[in-house]
This record gives C-alpha cells, structure tokens and sequence, in this order.
C-alpha cells in the first residue's frame, strides 16, 4: 500500500505540435531513463517516445507509447508532501498523439489513467485539438494540470494561454508559475509558492539555481501570488481566514490546498516553461508527484458485474485479480497487450480468464514498456500499467483469475468513422499479404474498419480522415510488403429518421411440422440529442413489454431483429443512426414461437416502419480551425463558403494571425490542404475534426442516390 501511494499514472496531451513528444523527452532524461536528449524533427535517431520510421519521419505521433520512470524531485532529495515524508516517485507515462485523426489513442489512454497534464503551447493557446482533450479528460473525470510550452518562441504569452483555459475550456486554471523574460530572453520562472525566481544552468537545464525574485518582476509576482492564494482558499477555510488576517501562508498550506482542489476536478494549476529549451520540466515533474492522484486517492474505478450492477474495485494486491486491456498491437513473437491493474495481482506463468469470450489463457510473459523497448517482470500488482505478451484477446477485454467471475470494466467511446477509401492487391500474393496487415490493424485499432462491398465486391477501408488511412496503407507498404493500389476517398454517408413511427406486425407461417408465429407492437422516433449517450449514437433499444405477452426469451432475438434493418438504410442502402426502439406489445404462441420467428417479426416491423418515418441522408460535418495572415482572411472565409462551410466566427491569435473557424460537410474538403496553400502562398494552416452528422441538401442527397444506383447498375 506505502509503495502504491508513491505510483502516479498520467498521460501527457494536447493539440498536434504543442510539444508533448519533446516534453516526454526531457522527463526521460532528467529522471535518468535516457542519457542523451533526441529531437522529435532533426538528425540523429529521434524522439524516444516516437519509435515508429513514419512518426520520426512525419515529425508526429501516430500511436500512444508507455513508458516507466522514477522521479526524485528536482533537488534530486524526494518529494516533500505536506505530511513532511520523502518519497521517490514511480511515474507510469503514456504519450499520446495530438493528431486528431489518432484520437482514439488519447481516448483509450485516459480511460485507464490516474491523472494527465494538458500541454499547450504558449504562442496559439487552447486550439481545437485541445478542446477535444479537455472533453476527453471531462468524461473520464481525470484530474490534470496544464504546461503552457515553447516559451521561448516568438509571440508567446503565457497570461494570455492561462485566460484561454478559463474563456474556452472554462476550466479554473491558477498559474502556480510566472515566466522571467519572453520569448528569445525567456530563462526561468518565478515560483509564486516559494516566492522565488528559478533558473535552469548546465548544457540541459538540469541544474536549478534558486534567487531572489528580479526587482522588475516584485509587482508582477505579487499580483499573482494574491491571485493564487485567493483561488486556493475555496479549499481551505483556515487558509482563507489566515488571508483575512494577512497572516503569512505557509508551503505545506498551499500544496494540500492545491491537491485539494486538483482531485475535486475544480482547480487546473498551471506552469510554463521551454522543454525545447530546457527550461522548467523538472517543476512540472515536482507538481505531478505533489498534486495528480495514486491509485488509492484517485476516483475509485468501477465495473460492472454479471447483471449489470456496478461493482467498485480496490487497489489492492491480495483480491481477485481485475485488469483490462486498453490497446494491442501485433509483433514478431505475439500480440503486445498493454494492460492496467486496477485490483489484485498479475503473475507470470498463472492463468488467467477472459470475461468476454469466457476463455482462459496462459500468462507467458510481463513486460514493463519504455516506448519500444521492454523490461522483463515476474508480476504486477493493482495501479501498474504492463504489457502481456502473446494474450490473445481485444482492446477492451477484462481479465480475471477466478474462473467463476463476471466482472467487466467499463469501455471506452468509440467515434464513427467518417471516410473510406477502396484498397485493392496487385497479385495474390500481394492479397495475403495486405489480408494479414489489415486484420492487425483493426485489431489494433478501434476506429479502423475494413469491409467489403456488397455491390462491387471490393475491400473498402474507413477510418477517422485522410492522414489516418494514409498512414495504415503505408504501414502496409512497409511493415507487410503488401503493394496495393487506393481509390478516391469516399465519404461515410448515413441514414435517420425525422418523424415517430408506429409499428405492428405479425409473422405468421405454417410449414408441415410447427409453424412460426411472433407479433411485435411498438414506435421507432429519432434519437434526441437529450437521449444520447455519446455523439451520434447508432441505435437505443427499450424493452417496454409488461405482463409478459412476449416471453422474455425471446425480447433479445427481436432487439436483434431490429438491429438487422440499422445496416442499410432506405434511401441510399448506408447505414442508419439515431435511431429509438420502443418494444410496448405483441402476441406470441406456446408452440409455435421462437427466436427466428420474433426475429423475422422484429426485421420486418422495422423496416416497414424505417420506410414511413422520413428517411433522411446524414452526412459528417467537420470542424475546422484555419490560421491565416490577416492579408488572406477574405481568400478563406470565401474558399470555405465556396464548400458549403458555415464560419462560427474569426479572432486574432498572439502572433496577430487571424483564426477563422467553421464548420464544413466533409466531401467539400477533400483537397483543401493543397488549395489552401496556393491561395495564401503556403502561409497558412489549418486543423478539421469531426464535429456531427447534419442532414444533407436536398440537391446533395439526390446526387449521392443517383451515384449509388449508378454504381449498382455498373456491377450489373
């Protein structure tokens, strides 16, 4: 238990190129895990943390990568918590991608993490990736801290990244730090809780040099410090009365204040600091082990048990082993299975069950991940994060040691893919092998899909955007060999209902022997945006049936049933979301119904229903975010028109560059990055993420029809 309240588990996000890799990078070196600092783009071999030839090459991270360190403090002495003890921290660490096309990395690794800091960068701010985060951080209720970075570049300003954190995310962010100098002559910080100034000498920044505060910065320093205090003492009531008093506030006071309000999810501290440059890693490593959460002071995890009810698991080592699977991949000598323990202990050699499929499987090895890199362990106990070799299983699955045991964690949020693209071999040879990559990565991946099209026979990949896929076919290219040919992307269309709909149908057939016999009574309406669980949720069935005129039996077989007719919808045979079940009435037969029977009824009721409920076409809606000179504003904002894009509003960044938001369908961007850089002379930039599905113009929806029976006439 004493070595479980010095584990921290944390994840390090943000938006794309606002330095998280780079920041990794530093921790690893001043915890002593690497002994030369690689950069993410240059010479030499690259970031640790980016393991991938694609990522060192594209200068991004495509896949989340763990790794363990122990941390120290910074004067190299422990930590020293408000009860006075020395500790020296583990520190398990997942850096995540900031691409949003890899969201589903940040999302499975916060579903398993204890704490995160939320990186920004010190020039933009909170951009639109950072939101995304910030949701993601919000739905699993993981507590965080905030690092404005690139303090050093030209335009940075840490105030203004702090205010953004409040007006956008409105988050209670409380600078904990102010910078000394800007940009090119940014060299430290001033720390607001000991009231002193903090430089970083040496080659890395690794030695700290503690002075007084520079004269220019007195008021500065004051001004924040008051501001700080006074955010803490909604804590701490003794605080509070002793500022009343003007009575002196001691360091141990402020960091409980501070822990405090961290783990109630109410308070965001904030720092700021270079990590290119060196510059104020090792506070930020000092507030991860003072404020974020261990495994026993976090939001104790859940799960749920056999029927359902909610079953609350304790970090301990001697229970019922609980763990989960968060992300696999496929190696050489098996699939990798990074795996947390939220209760009892893992063992090489034991064996373990999986709740989901019901099979047991043998633990042949553990390993601890340092990036790529692997640590061979005997066994791993709750609040760990380890990796199974050679476990075969899903992302998501729970594992357990006691065979008897129903016990599943909860999942994680899955977004609906909103692109796909036609992939074909050139050979047959070249198809097993594409065949074998592709049953990897959608393994590996919750938001790749692969399936084959009924009318042209074709293998037909979708996923989260362009890059994501371009990646997954290059990766295909490389890692397998396979030589494949891509067609044009295509947009992920769907199909929903805009009006309730009332149903009643009875299949009824008499055969020789027993006959079939079922009768449904229900509505089908659409799903309101109060109803859904997640964005654009696919189907909601409710059971609605009383006095058991339909035997209980037989209500999973017309949930199915139901279910059958969301695969293609009416319009243009794509699939449908958005759509309520309610089951209220029916008959059946004590002979001659069954589970086929209710099955029929169920398929058949709806679709007749779906045919009568004004089918209409969905298509995806994509937020983008654009940062232009101010010269090339009206070039944007009239291209993004020009594609039917509806522009949310515009504002001026630090850098005075002008930030224009909107929200455009989909299929009007495709090719916008190279008509972008034409129209401002490659001076601008933008980011896009999904945002919803909306319903199509009528002139839209008519042509995607026409296309789609024209493509079915073509295979005819």
């Amino acid at each position: 238990m004493k070595q479980l309240s010095k584990t921290r588990n944390i994840g390090i996000s943000a938006h794309i190129d606002s330095g998280k890799t780079t920041l990794t990078e530093r921790i690893l070196f001043y915890t002593d895990k690497i002994h030369k600092i690689e950069e993410v783009r240059g010479g030499g071999s690259g970031a640790k943390m980016d393991h991938m030839d694609l990522e060192r090459e594209k200068g991004i991270t495509i896949t989340s990568a763990a790794t363990t360190v122990h941390w120290k403090g910074s004067e190299g002495k422990g930590i020293t918590f408000a009860e006075g003890d020395q500790k020296d921290i583990k520190i398990n660490i997942i850096d995540t991608p900031g691409h949003v096309d890899f969201t589903v990395e940040v999302e499975r690794s916060l579903r398993v993490l204890d704490g995160a800091v939320l990186v920004l960068c010190g020039v933009a701010g909170v951009q639109s990736q950072s939101i995304t985060v910030d949701r993601q951080m919000k739905r699993y209720r993981v507590p965080r801290l905030a690092f404005i970075n690139k303090m050093d570049r030209m335009g940075a300003n840490a105030y203004n990244a702090a205010k953004s954190l409040r007006e956008k995310l409105g988050l209670n962010a409380v600078m904990v730090q102010i910078p000394i100098g800007y940009e090119d002559t940014f060299n430290g910080v001033v720390d607001l809780i000991t009231m002193q100034a903090v430089y970083f000498d040496g080659p890395n920044g690794e030695k700290l040099r503690r002075e007084a505060i520079p004269p220019e910065l007195h008021d500065k320093a004051r001004e924040y410090r008051v501001k700080m205090l006074d955010a803490l003492s909604e804590y701490d009531e003794q605080m509070m009365e002793d500022i009343l008093e003007e009575k002196e506030i001691s360091e141990e006071t402020i960091h409980k204040a501070i822990y405090k309000g961290v783990n109630s999810l109410q308070l965001v501290p904030t720092f700021c600091g270079s990590a290119f440059k060196n510059r104020a890693v090792q506070l930020l490593l000092d507030g991860v082990a003072r404020y974020l959460p261990s495994p026993l002071s976090c939001e104790g995890p859940k799960a749920k048990g056999e029927n359902n009810e909610e079953i609350a698991l304790d970090p301990v080592a001697d229970k019922m082993l609980v763990c989960m699977a968060f992300k696999i991949t496929d190696e050489q000598f098996g699939q990798l299975t990074y795996t947390r323990i939220y209760q009892g202990t893992l063992r090489k050699g034991e064996t373990i069950y999986n709740t989901r499929t019901g099979k047991k499987v043998r633990v042949g090895r553990i390993v601890r991940m340092n990036s790529n890199d692997r640590e061979n362990i005997d066994e791993a106990s709750a609040g760990d994060i380890v990796a199974m070799i050679g476990v075969d299983c899903a992302s998501g699955d729970t594992f357990v040691d006691d065979e008897s045991s129903k016990v599943s964690c909860e999942g994680i949020h899955v977004p609906i893919p909103v692109i796909e693209l036609s992939i074909r071999a050139k050979d047959k040879d070249q198809q097993v092998k594409m065949s074998k990559g592709l049953q990897r990565f959608v393994r590996e991946d919750p938001t790749f899909h692969v399936f084959t099209d009924e009318e042209s026979a074709e293998t037909r990949i979708a996923g989260m955007g362009e890059l994501h896929l371009e990646i997954y076919v290059e990766r295909l290219k490389r890692e397998y060999g396979a030589e494949v040919e891509v067609g044009a992307p295509q947009v992920n269309y769907r199909e929903t209902i805009t009006t309730e709909t009332k149903f009643d149908y009875t299949h009824k057939k008499q055969t020789g022997g027993s006959g079939q016999f079922g009768q449904v009574v229900g509505r089908i309406r659409p799903l309101a945006d109060t109803d859904k669980e997640t964005e654009d949720q696919v189907y909601k069935f409710n059971n609605s049936i009383k006095g058991g005129v339909i035997p209980g039996e037989f209500i999973g077989s017309c949930d199915k049933g139901f279910q059958d007719v969301m695969n293609k919808g009416p319009l243009a045979a794509f699939p449908m979301i958005n759509v309520e079940v309610f089951l209220e009435d029916g008959k059946s037969h004590d002979v001659d119904s069954s589970d086929i029977a209710f099955r029929i009824a169920s398929r058949m009721a709806m679709r007749n229903a779906v045919k009568n409920a004004g089918a209409a076409l969905l298509e995806p809606i994509m937020k983008v975010e654009v940062e232009t000179p101010d010269e090339y504003q009206g070039f944007v904002i009239g291209d993004l028109s020009s594609r039917r894009g509806v522009i949310q509003g515009s504002e001026t960044s630090d850098n005075n560059d002008t930030v224009i938001n909107a929200q455009v369908p989909l299929s009007s961007m495709f090719g916008y990055s190279t008509d972008l850089r034409s129209g401002t002379a490659g001076k601008a930039s933008y980011t896009m993420e999904f945002s919803h599905y909306a319903q199509c113009p009528r002139d839209v929806e008519e042509k995607v029809k026409k296309d789609r029976q024209d493509k079915l006439a073509e295979r005819d």
